[in-house]
């Protein structure tokens, strides 16, 4: 007779925890609480396909395919693409406030302004990869962290530098 008492409660705390998780899996969306009506936001995501070009003795990098993506506080969008060092016409477009409102509350929640980095670099071996550029300025704070892509180095990408590039997104 223990034991099923036992079990209730024991059982009692999961049914709590499951409670409280099932409306954040189900919703996983950042709150828009962690934003205020006076957040200033300005995002500028640079994206840089490179090639690695050998001249005997030296190497350089030389970049096939560059891609900047620039979003406005009142939700102006830029998008620049320059192929073969020939840029391409720029393309604008606007998008709705609740977007800006979304990316200004995941850079909030997430701690992106406080990330301890600033620079990942690629192993030296890799003779293609690609190299982005995230730099965000919240409220007068600018944070600025450049990355190469997972596999072209042999460093940790934070999943939430990889989080914000994937909701501002280039091209591809």
């Amino acid at each position: 007779m223990v034991k099923p008492i036992l079990l209730i409660i024991m059982a009692i705390p999961v049914i709590f925890a499951g409670m409280i998780a099932m409306p954040m899996i189900i919703n996983p969306q950042i709150p828009f609480s962690a934003t205020n009506a006076d957040d200033r936001i300005a995002i500028e995501l640079t994206r840089h396909d490179l090639k690695k070009i050998s001249f005997g003795l030296t190497d350089r990098l030389s970049p096939i395919k560059s891609e900047i993506l620039i979003i406005s506080n009142e939700g102006n969008v830029r998008y620049l693409v320059t192929e073969n060092e020939q840029p391409l016409p720029e393309k604008t477009l606007t998008i709705p406030k609740d977007e800006v409102k979304k990316l200004t509350a995941m850079i909030k929640e997430t701690g992106f302004m406080n990330i301890p980095i600033d620079s990942i670099p690629a192993d030296e071996s890799v003779p293609e990869y690609t190299k982005f550029s995230l730099k965000v300025t919240l409220n007068g704070n600018t944070k600025q962290i450049q990355w190469s892509e997972g596999n072209a180095t042999s460093t940790f990408v934070p999943p939430i530098i990889t989080m914000v590039e994937s909701e501002t997104g280039t091209g591809n």
